[in-house]
Protein backbone atom coordinates (compact mmCIF):
# COMPACT_ATOMS: atom_id res chain seq x y z
CA UNK A 1 0.00 0.00 0.00
CA UNK A 2 1.32 3.38 -0.96
CA UNK A 3 2.78 5.00 2.02
CA UNK A 4 0.14 8.44 1.69
CA UNK A 5 -2.86 5.94 2.85
CA UNK A 6 -1.08 4.12 5.69
CA UNK A 7 0.91 7.11 7.05
CA UNK A 8 -0.87 10.17 6.29
CA UNK A 9 -1.69 11.06 9.48
CA UNK A 10 1.56 10.65 10.95
CA UNK A 11 2.98 12.56 8.05
CA UNK A 12 0.23 15.29 8.89
CA UNK A 13 1.31 15.54 12.06
CA UNK A 14 4.98 15.92 11.74
CA UNK A 15 4.27 18.56 9.12
CA UNK A 16 2.47 21.19 11.44
CA UNK A 17 4.86 23.69 13.16
CA UNK A 18 2.54 23.17 16.24
CA UNK A 19 4.36 19.41 16.74
CA UNK A 20 7.83 21.10 16.71
CA UNK A 21 7.23 23.87 19.67
CA UNK A 22 6.17 26.66 16.32
CA UNK A 23 9.48 25.67 14.31
CA UNK A 24 9.11 25.83 10.99
CA UNK A 25 9.35 22.32 8.74
CA UNK A 26 10.73 21.46 5.90
CA UNK A 27 9.64 17.95 4.59
CA UNK A 28 12.09 15.87 2.28
CA UNK A 29 10.97 12.76 0.32
CA UNK A 30 12.56 9.80 -1.30
CA UNK A 31 11.43 6.45 -2.66
CA UNK A 32 11.60 5.14 0.70
CA UNK A 33 11.89 7.82 3.32
CA UNK A 34 10.04 11.15 4.40
CA UNK A 35 12.30 13.66 6.56
CA UNK A 36 10.91 15.92 8.24
CA UNK A 37 13.50 19.35 9.40
CA UNK A 38 12.46 21.54 12.34
CA UNK A 39 15.02 23.45 14.21
CA UNK A 40 17.72 21.38 15.50
CA UNK A 41 16.29 18.15 14.56
CA UNK A 42 15.24 15.75 11.92
CA UNK A 43 12.67 12.59 12.28
CA UNK A 44 13.23 10.46 9.56
CA UNK A 45 9.99 8.08 8.69
CA UNK A 46 10.62 4.98 6.53
CA UNK A 47 7.83 4.87 4.28
CA UNK A 48 5.37 1.81 4.13
CA UNK A 49 6.98 0.20 0.98
CA UNK A 50 7.83 -3.02 -0.38
CA UNK A 51 10.71 -3.32 -3.03
CA UNK A 52 13.26 -6.25 -4.14
CA UNK A 53 15.60 -4.79 -2.41
CA UNK A 54 13.77 -3.46 1.02
CA UNK A 55 10.61 -4.35 2.66
CA UNK A 56 9.09 -1.58 5.39
CA UNK A 57 5.53 -3.13 4.76
CA UNK A 58 4.56 -3.47 8.26
CA UNK A 59 5.19 -1.20 11.25
CA UNK A 60 7.42 -4.03 13.49
CA UNK A 61 9.41 -4.12 10.29
CA UNK A 62 10.11 -0.78 10.14
CA UNK A 63 11.29 -0.34 13.43
CA UNK A 64 13.55 -3.15 12.72
CA UNK A 65 14.59 -0.34 10.24
CA UNK A 66 15.07 2.20 11.98
CA UNK A 67 16.93 0.19 14.57
CA UNK A 68 19.33 -1.08 11.69
CA UNK A 69 20.12 2.29 10.40
CA UNK A 70 20.71 3.86 14.01
CA UNK A 71 23.38 1.04 14.24
CA UNK A 72 24.73 1.13 11.22
CA UNK A 73 25.31 4.98 11.64
CA UNK A 74 26.35 4.98 14.82
CA UNK A 75 30.20 4.62 13.89
CA UNK A 76 30.42 7.63 11.24
CA UNK A 77 28.17 9.56 12.61
CA UNK A 78 27.65 9.42 16.47
CA UNK A 79 26.60 13.47 16.31
CA UNK A 80 24.17 13.13 13.98
CA UNK A 81 22.35 9.88 14.66
CA UNK A 82 20.63 10.48 17.99
CA UNK A 83 18.20 7.61 18.95
CA UNK A 84 15.05 6.05 17.63
CA UNK A 85 11.41 7.17 18.95
CA UNK A 86 8.00 6.13 18.55
CA UNK A 87 5.58 8.21 17.30
CA UNK A 88 2.41 7.49 19.72
CA UNK A 89 -1.25 7.62 19.43
CA UNK A 90 -3.13 8.50 22.97
CA UNK A 91 -7.15 8.58 21.84
CA UNK A 92 -7.00 10.67 18.81
CA UNK A 93 -3.84 13.01 19.75
CA UNK A 94 -0.63 11.91 18.04
CA UNK A 95 3.14 12.63 19.96
CA UNK A 96 6.84 12.28 19.63
CA UNK A 97 7.44 9.70 22.36
CA UNK A 98 4.60 9.80 24.23
CA UNK A 99 2.70 7.60 26.03
CA UNK A 100 0.18 6.02 23.96
CA UNK A 101 0.74 3.15 21.17
CA UNK A 102 3.31 3.74 18.95
CA UNK A 103 1.85 3.82 15.72
CA UNK A 104 5.25 4.21 13.66
CA UNK A 105 8.70 4.69 14.89
CA UNK A 106 11.43 7.53 13.45
CA UNK A 107 15.02 7.94 13.29
CA UNK A 108 15.97 10.69 15.81
CA UNK A 109 19.00 12.86 14.04
CA UNK A 110 20.89 16.15 14.42
CA UNK A 111 20.00 18.34 11.88
CA UNK A 112 22.49 19.68 9.76
CA UNK A 113 22.94 21.98 6.72
CA UNK A 114 21.89 20.55 3.39
CA UNK A 115 23.84 22.57 1.72
CA UNK A 116 27.34 21.56 3.47
CA UNK A 117 27.17 18.28 2.46
CA UNK A 118 30.47 17.56 -0.12
CA UNK A 119 28.73 17.40 -3.36
CA UNK A 120 27.27 21.21 -3.10
CA UNK A 121 31.01 22.25 -1.59
CA UNK A 122 32.62 19.95 -4.65
CA UNK A 123 29.67 22.49 -7.38
CA UNK A 124 30.97 25.43 -5.78
CA UNK A 125 34.84 24.42 -6.13
CA UNK A 126 35.34 24.41 -2.28
CA UNK A 127 36.34 20.78 -1.96
CA UNK A 128 40.19 21.42 -1.84
CA UNK A 129 43.39 18.94 -0.81
CA UNK A 130 42.88 19.99 2.90
CA UNK A 131 39.50 18.56 3.04
CA UNK A 132 40.41 15.37 0.93
CA UNK A 133 43.04 14.71 3.62
CA UNK A 134 40.42 15.46 6.33
CA UNK A 135 38.13 12.89 4.46
CA UNK A 136 40.57 10.38 3.97
CA UNK A 137 41.65 10.00 7.35
CA UNK A 138 37.87 9.94 8.73
CA UNK A 139 37.02 6.63 6.44
CA UNK A 140 40.31 5.25 7.29
CA UNK A 141 39.23 5.54 10.98
CA UNK A 142 35.74 4.48 10.31
CA UNK A 143 37.41 1.38 8.41
CA UNK A 144 39.33 0.49 11.12
CA UNK A 145 36.47 0.45 13.69
CA UNK A 146 33.89 -1.38 11.59
CA UNK A 147 32.92 -4.56 12.63
CA UNK A 148 34.49 -7.95 10.53
CA UNK A 149 32.09 -9.86 9.14
CA UNK A 150 31.95 -12.88 7.26
CA UNK A 151 33.67 -12.91 3.70
CA UNK A 152 31.97 -15.84 1.23
CA UNK A 153 28.45 -14.28 1.59
CA UNK A 154 29.82 -10.75 0.41
CA UNK A 155 31.96 -12.70 -2.41
CA UNK A 156 28.41 -14.35 -4.11
CA UNK A 157 27.11 -11.19 -3.40
CA UNK A 158 29.42 -9.66 -5.74
CA UNK A 159 29.62 -12.21 -8.51
CA UNK A 160 25.38 -10.97 -8.43
CA UNK A 161 25.80 -7.52 -8.58
CA UNK A 162 27.96 -8.05 -11.93
CA UNK A 163 25.27 -10.19 -13.38
CA UNK A 164 22.36 -8.07 -12.39
CA UNK A 165 24.45 -5.25 -13.87
CA UNK A 166 24.08 -7.09 -16.87
CA UNK A 167 20.51 -8.09 -16.88
CA UNK A 168 20.06 -4.10 -16.23
CA UNK A 169 22.37 -3.00 -19.27
CA UNK A 170 20.92 -5.13 -21.90
CA UNK A 171 17.32 -4.90 -20.51
CA UNK A 172 18.27 -1.00 -21.45
CA UNK A 173 19.63 -1.46 -24.97
CA UNK A 174 18.11 2.22 -25.92
CA UNK A 175 20.23 3.97 -23.38
CA UNK A 176 23.23 1.26 -23.15
CA UNK A 177 25.07 0.10 -26.26
CA UNK A 178 25.14 -3.77 -26.75
CA UNK A 179 28.35 -4.19 -27.55
CA UNK A 180 29.96 -2.51 -24.78
CA UNK A 181 27.87 -3.77 -22.65
CA UNK A 182 28.90 -7.19 -23.41
CA UNK A 183 32.51 -6.06 -23.00
CA UNK A 184 32.52 -4.71 -19.70
CA UNK A 185 30.49 -7.82 -18.39
CA UNK A 186 32.95 -9.86 -19.67
CA UNK A 187 36.16 -7.53 -18.29
CA UNK A 188 34.22 -7.39 -15.26
CA UNK A 189 33.55 -11.19 -15.03
CA UNK A 190 37.66 -12.16 -15.57
CA UNK A 191 38.58 -9.13 -13.03
CA UNK A 192 36.58 -10.96 -10.25
CA UNK A 193 37.91 -14.30 -11.23
CA UNK A 194 41.70 -13.00 -11.38
CA UNK A 195 41.29 -11.35 -7.82
CA UNK A 196 38.97 -14.11 -6.11
CA UNK A 197 42.12 -15.30 -4.23
CA UNK A 198 43.66 -11.75 -3.33
CA UNK A 199 39.89 -11.35 -1.91
CA UNK A 200 39.50 -14.67 -0.22
CA UNK A 201 42.87 -13.52 1.40
CA UNK A 202 41.99 -10.02 2.22
CA UNK A 203 38.64 -11.46 3.82
CA UNK A 204 40.63 -14.34 5.90
CA UNK A 205 42.64 -11.33 7.09
CA UNK A 206 39.08 -9.56 8.40
CA UNK A 207 39.24 -6.89 5.63
CA UNK A 208 35.39 -7.64 4.87
CA UNK A 209 33.84 -5.56 7.10
CA UNK A 210 30.73 -3.68 7.75
CA UNK A 211 30.97 -0.59 5.66
CA UNK A 212 28.89 2.56 4.71
CA UNK A 213 27.63 1.23 1.64
CA UNK A 214 26.86 4.45 0.09
CA UNK A 215 29.59 6.40 0.38
CA UNK A 216 29.18 9.30 -2.01
CA UNK A 217 29.92 12.46 -1.58
CA UNK A 218 26.01 13.52 -1.26
CA UNK A 219 26.23 11.17 2.17
CA UNK A 220 28.88 13.11 3.97
CA UNK A 221 28.34 15.84 5.28
CA UNK A 222 30.82 18.84 7.04
CA UNK A 223 29.32 19.25 10.89
CA UNK A 224 31.69 21.38 13.21
CA UNK A 225 34.44 21.91 10.62
CA UNK A 226 34.67 17.88 9.97
CA UNK A 227 33.24 15.67 7.30
CA UNK A 228 30.94 13.37 8.79
CA UNK A 229 29.37 10.33 6.57
CA UNK A 230 26.15 9.16 7.09
CA UNK A 231 22.83 7.16 5.51
CA UNK A 232 24.54 4.46 5.08
CA UNK A 233 22.88 1.59 4.16
CA UNK A 234 20.80 -0.78 7.06
CA UNK A 235 18.40 -2.37 4.63
CA UNK A 236 21.00 -4.82 3.16
CA UNK A 237 23.83 -6.08 4.87
CA UNK A 238 25.32 -7.42 1.90
CA UNK A 239 25.17 -3.92 -0.13
CA UNK A 240 26.41 -2.42 3.17
CA UNK A 241 29.21 -5.16 3.22
CA UNK A 242 32.69 -5.80 1.12
CA UNK A 243 36.14 -5.72 1.18
CA UNK A 244 37.36 -1.86 3.04
CA UNK A 245 38.56 -1.16 -0.43
CA UNK A 246 35.11 -1.48 -2.08
CA UNK A 247 33.67 0.88 0.31
CA UNK A 248 36.51 3.21 -0.52
CA UNK A 249 36.03 2.74 -4.10
CA UNK A 250 32.55 4.29 -4.34
CA UNK A 251 33.89 7.56 -3.01
CA UNK A 252 37.24 7.59 -5.09
CA UNK A 253 34.34 6.59 -8.33
CA UNK A 254 32.74 9.77 -7.05
CA UNK A 255 34.99 11.67 -6.81
CA UNK A 256 36.17 10.97 -10.43
CA UNK A 257 33.33 11.55 -12.08
CA UNK A 258 33.15 15.26 -11.20
CA UNK A 259 35.99 15.72 -12.75
CA UNK A 260 38.37 16.13 -9.18
CA UNK A 261 41.69 14.04 -9.85
CA UNK A 262 43.12 15.89 -7.39
CA UNK A 263 40.89 15.58 -4.39
CA UNK A 264 40.48 11.53 -5.69
CA UNK A 265 44.14 11.00 -5.28
CA UNK A 266 45.03 13.04 -1.95
CA UNK A 267 41.96 10.70 -0.47
CA UNK A 268 43.55 7.39 -1.92
CA UNK A 269 47.25 8.36 -0.64
CA UNK A 270 45.72 9.72 2.49
CA UNK A 271 43.87 6.30 3.07
CA UNK A 272 46.56 4.29 2.36
CA UNK A 273 49.24 6.03 4.64
CA UNK A 274 46.29 5.93 7.22
CA UNK A 275 45.91 2.27 7.68
CA UNK A 276 49.81 1.75 7.01
CA UNK A 277 48.67 -1.71 5.63
CA UNK A 278 51.48 -3.12 3.88
CA UNK A 279 49.55 -5.54 2.37
CA UNK A 280 46.85 -2.72 1.13
CA UNK A 281 50.01 -2.26 -1.93
CA UNK A 282 48.91 -5.83 -3.10
CA UNK A 283 45.80 -5.54 -2.79
CA UNK A 284 45.50 -2.09 -5.22
CA UNK A 285 45.40 -5.18 -8.40
CA UNK A 286 41.15 -5.30 -7.05
CA UNK A 287 40.57 -1.36 -7.20
CA UNK A 288 39.91 -1.60 -10.73
CA UNK A 289 37.46 -3.61 -10.56
CA UNK A 290 35.82 -2.24 -7.01
CA UNK A 291 35.81 1.42 -8.80
CA UNK A 292 34.30 -0.23 -11.90
CA UNK A 293 31.63 -1.90 -10.42
CA UNK A 294 30.52 1.44 -8.20
CA UNK A 295 30.34 2.88 -11.50
CA UNK A 296 28.76 0.26 -13.62
CA UNK A 297 25.84 -0.20 -10.10
CA UNK A 298 25.28 3.73 -10.49
CA UNK A 299 24.50 3.59 -14.22
CA UNK A 300 22.32 0.89 -13.47
CA UNK A 301 20.34 2.90 -10.77
CA UNK A 302 20.47 5.76 -12.68
CA UNK A 303 18.70 4.36 -15.73
CA UNK A 304 16.10 3.29 -13.45
CA UNK A 305 14.91 6.18 -12.81
CA UNK A 306 13.90 6.77 -16.40
CA UNK A 307 10.58 4.83 -16.29
CA UNK A 308 9.42 7.09 -13.86
CA UNK A 309 11.16 10.31 -14.87
CA UNK A 310 9.22 13.25 -16.65
CA UNK A 311 9.65 13.30 -20.41
CA UNK A 312 11.36 16.99 -19.94
CA UNK A 313 13.98 14.71 -17.32
CA UNK A 314 14.84 11.73 -19.50
CA UNK A 315 17.47 12.96 -21.70
CA UNK A 316 19.34 14.28 -18.56
CA UNK A 317 19.20 11.21 -17.06
CA UNK A 318 19.91 8.88 -19.87
CA UNK A 319 23.16 10.85 -20.32
CA UNK A 320 24.19 10.27 -16.68
CA UNK A 321 23.93 7.16 -16.76
CA UNK A 322 25.35 6.67 -20.01
CA UNK A 323 28.54 9.18 -18.43
CA UNK A 324 28.53 6.43 -15.80
CA UNK A 325 28.88 3.94 -17.73
CA UNK A 326 31.75 4.62 -20.01
CA UNK A 327 33.63 5.42 -16.81
CA UNK A 328 32.71 1.90 -15.82
CA UNK A 329 34.22 0.71 -19.23
CA UNK A 330 37.28 2.87 -18.73
CA UNK A 331 37.88 1.66 -15.40
CA UNK A 332 37.81 -2.15 -15.96
CA UNK A 333 40.69 -2.16 -18.56
CA UNK A 334 43.38 0.34 -17.12
CA UNK A 335 46.43 1.42 -19.30
CA UNK A 336 50.02 -0.04 -17.63
CA UNK A 337 51.47 1.84 -14.84
CA UNK A 338 53.90 4.44 -14.33
CA UNK A 339 57.23 4.22 -11.87
CA UNK A 340 58.86 7.30 -11.61
CA UNK A 341 61.50 8.26 -9.26
CA UNK A 342 61.65 11.99 -8.38
CA UNK A 343 65.17 12.81 -6.86
CA UNK A 344 67.10 16.32 -5.47
CA UNK A 345 68.58 17.92 -2.83
CA UNK A 346 66.58 19.37 0.00
CA UNK A 347 64.22 22.46 -1.01
CA UNK A 348 64.11 21.22 -4.89
CA UNK A 349 60.46 20.75 -4.19
CA UNK A 350 60.01 17.10 -4.59
CA UNK A 351 57.24 16.53 -2.81
CA UNK A 352 55.35 19.12 -4.14
CA UNK A 353 55.86 17.93 -7.59
CA UNK A 354 55.09 14.23 -6.77
CA UNK A 355 52.00 15.87 -5.05
CA UNK A 356 51.19 17.76 -8.10
CA UNK A 357 52.15 14.63 -10.73
CA UNK A 358 50.40 11.72 -8.93
CA UNK A 359 46.68 12.85 -10.48
CA UNK A 360 48.24 12.69 -13.26
CA UNK A 361 49.09 9.15 -13.72
CA UNK A 362 46.86 6.57 -14.65
CA UNK A 363 45.17 4.44 -13.79
CA UNK A 364 42.47 5.69 -11.84
CA UNK A 365 42.70 7.53 -8.95
CA UNK A 366 46.32 8.42 -9.78
CA UNK A 367 50.33 7.36 -8.59
CA UNK A 368 50.98 5.98 -4.78
CA UNK A 369 53.16 8.32 -3.50
CA UNK A 370 56.45 6.77 -1.58
CA UNK A 371 58.17 9.62 0.20
CA UNK A 372 61.31 8.26 2.18
CA UNK A 373 60.61 10.58 4.73
CA UNK A 374 57.55 9.31 5.76
CA UNK A 375 58.93 5.68 5.45
CA UNK A 376 61.47 6.91 7.72
CA UNK A 377 59.20 7.71 10.23
CA UNK A 378 57.45 4.95 9.76
CA UNK A 379 60.36 2.31 10.55
CA UNK A 380 61.17 4.36 13.35
CA UNK A 381 57.60 3.70 14.61
CA UNK A 382 57.00 7.63 15.41
CA UNK A 383 54.63 10.15 14.11
CA UNK A 384 54.72 10.98 10.46
CA UNK A 385 55.89 14.76 11.46
CA UNK A 386 57.42 13.92 14.72
CA UNK A 387 61.06 14.92 14.15
CA UNK A 388 63.90 12.59 14.87
CA UNK A 389 67.50 13.18 15.90
CA UNK A 390 70.32 13.79 14.28
CA UNK A 391 71.64 10.60 15.06
CA UNK A 392 69.06 8.44 13.14
CA UNK A 393 70.56 9.49 10.07
CA UNK A 394 72.83 7.12 9.73
CA UNK A 395 73.94 5.63 6.59
CA UNK A 396 72.56 2.17 8.04
CA UNK A 397 68.72 3.55 8.76
CA UNK A 398 69.66 5.73 5.21
CA UNK A 399 70.21 2.25 3.18
CA UNK A 400 66.83 0.57 4.76
CA UNK A 401 64.71 3.48 4.35
CA UNK A 402 65.68 3.50 0.56
CA UNK A 403 65.75 -0.59 0.70
CA UNK A 404 61.81 0.17 1.82
CA UNK A 405 60.97 2.35 -0.62
CA UNK A 406 61.71 0.88 -3.85
CA UNK A 407 60.13 -2.76 -2.26
CA UNK A 408 56.72 -0.65 -1.81
CA UNK A 409 57.23 1.13 -5.70
CA UNK A 410 57.48 -1.98 -6.87
CA UNK A 411 54.48 -4.04 -5.02
CA UNK A 412 52.27 -0.88 -6.34
CA UNK A 413 53.29 -1.35 -9.77
CA UNK A 414 53.13 -4.74 -9.57
CA UNK A 415 49.46 -4.47 -8.47
CA UNK A 416 48.81 -2.46 -11.71
CA UNK A 417 49.36 0.78 -10.17
CA UNK A 418 51.45 3.91 -11.00
CA UNK A 419 53.79 4.53 -8.05
CA UNK A 420 56.05 7.65 -7.67
CA UNK A 421 59.10 7.60 -5.18
CA UNK A 422 59.95 10.58 -3.72
CA UNK A 423 63.62 10.96 -2.28
CA UNK A 424 66.83 12.64 -2.32
CA UNK A 425 68.44 9.92 -4.44
CA UNK A 426 71.83 12.49 -4.68
CA UNK A 427 73.72 8.93 -3.96
CA UNK A 428 75.04 7.38 -7.61
CA UNK A 429 74.42 3.83 -5.93
CA UNK A 430 70.72 5.16 -4.51
CA UNK A 431 69.61 5.84 -7.94
CA UNK A 432 71.80 2.37 -9.71
CA UNK A 433 69.52 0.12 -6.92
CA UNK A 434 65.84 1.82 -7.85
CA UNK A 435 66.81 0.96 -11.89
CA UNK A 436 68.55 -2.67 -11.18
CA UNK A 437 65.43 -3.73 -9.21
CA UNK A 438 62.66 -1.76 -12.14
CA UNK A 439 64.73 -3.39 -14.38
CA UNK A 440 64.63 -7.06 -12.29
CA UNK A 441 60.82 -6.73 -12.32
CA UNK A 442 60.35 -6.06 -15.47
CA UNK A 443 59.04 -2.29 -14.96
CA UNK A 444 60.56 0.82 -16.51
CA UNK A 445 61.63 3.33 -14.31
CA UNK A 446 61.52 7.44 -15.58
CA UNK A 447 64.06 9.05 -13.28
CA UNK A 448 63.69 12.73 -12.96
CA UNK A 449 66.07 15.23 -11.07
CA UNK A 450 65.46 18.42 -9.28
CA UNK A 451 67.80 21.35 -9.07
CA UNK A 452 67.52 24.78 -7.71
CA UNK A 453 70.24 26.85 -6.21
CA UNK A 454 71.15 26.98 -2.49
CA UNK A 455 69.16 30.60 -1.61
CA UNK A 456 66.19 29.07 -3.43
CA UNK A 457 66.67 25.45 -1.17
CA UNK A 458 67.21 27.18 2.09
CA UNK A 459 64.53 29.79 1.74
CA UNK A 460 62.10 26.52 0.85
CA UNK A 461 62.98 24.37 3.77
CA UNK A 462 62.20 27.20 6.22
CA UNK A 463 58.74 27.46 5.00
CA UNK A 464 57.76 24.43 5.96
CA UNK A 465 55.40 23.65 8.60
CA UNK A 466 53.69 20.29 9.95
CA UNK A 467 55.84 18.13 7.30
CA UNK A 468 57.30 15.00 7.33
CA UNK A 469 60.90 15.66 6.21
CA UNK A 470 63.33 16.86 9.11
CA UNK A 471 66.00 18.66 6.53
CA UNK A 472 66.37 22.89 7.50
CA UNK A 473 68.56 25.20 6.33
CA UNK A 474 71.88 23.71 7.66
CA UNK A 475 71.00 20.13 5.87
CA UNK A 476 70.40 22.28 2.75
CA UNK A 477 73.54 23.72 2.92
CA UNK A 478 75.44 20.55 4.01
CA UNK A 479 74.36 18.79 1.20
CA UNK A 480 75.75 21.70 -1.53
CA UNK A 481 78.89 19.06 -0.54
CA UNK A 482 77.32 16.34 -1.73
CA UNK A 483 79.07 14.57 -5.57
CA UNK A 484 75.54 13.47 -7.01
CA UNK A 485 77.99 11.62 -9.39
CA UNK A 486 76.06 11.64 -13.30
CA UNK A 487 73.11 11.85 -13.73
CA UNK A 488 71.29 9.83 -15.81
CA UNK A 489 67.61 10.83 -15.01
CA UNK A 490 66.41 13.97 -16.78
CA UNK A 491 67.32 17.21 -14.69
CA UNK A 492 64.61 19.65 -14.54
CA UNK A 493 65.17 23.29 -13.02
CA UNK A 494 62.92 23.58 -10.07
CA UNK A 495 63.87 27.07 -9.42
CA UNK A 496 61.09 28.52 -10.49
CA UNK A 497 57.24 28.03 -9.10
CA UNK A 498 55.85 24.87 -8.42
CA UNK A 499 53.48 25.40 -11.53
CA UNK A 500 56.10 25.84 -13.96
CA UNK A 501 58.44 23.08 -12.41
CA UNK A 502 55.36 20.83 -12.32
CA UNK A 503 54.78 21.77 -15.93
CA UNK A 504 58.50 21.10 -16.96
CA UNK A 505 58.00 17.20 -15.14
CA UNK A 506 55.10 16.63 -17.40
CA UNK A 507 56.20 17.55 -20.54
CA UNK A 508 59.82 15.16 -19.98
CA UNK A 509 57.02 12.63 -19.15
CA UNK A 510 54.95 12.68 -21.68
CA UNK A 511 51.91 13.18 -19.63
Amino acid sequence: MPATDQQADVFAFLERATTHAGEMVRRIDTHAAAVFLAGERAYKIKRAVRFPFLDYSSLEKRKAACEAELEVNKPFAPAIYLGVVPITRDGAALAIDGDGEPVEWAVLMRRFDENATLDHLADRGAFDATLADRLARVVASAHANAPVVAAEPWFDALSRFIEQNDEAFRQNAATFDAGAAAELTRRTRAAFVRQRDLLVARGKAGLVRQGHGDLHLGNIAMIDGAPVPFDAIEFDPLVAAGDVFYDLAFLLMDLVDRGLPEAANVVFNRYLLGTRRADDLDALAALPLFLSLRAAIRAKVTAARLETAKRGDREKIANAARAYFRLACDLIAPPAPKLVAIGGLSGTGKSTIARGLAPHLAPAPGAVLVRSDVERKMLAGVGEIERLPVDAYTKASSRDVYAAIIDKALRVTAAGHSAIVDAVFADPSERADIQAAAAQHGVHLTGIFLTADLATRVARVGQRAADASDADAQVARQQEAYDVGALEWTEVDASASAEETLKRVRTALGV
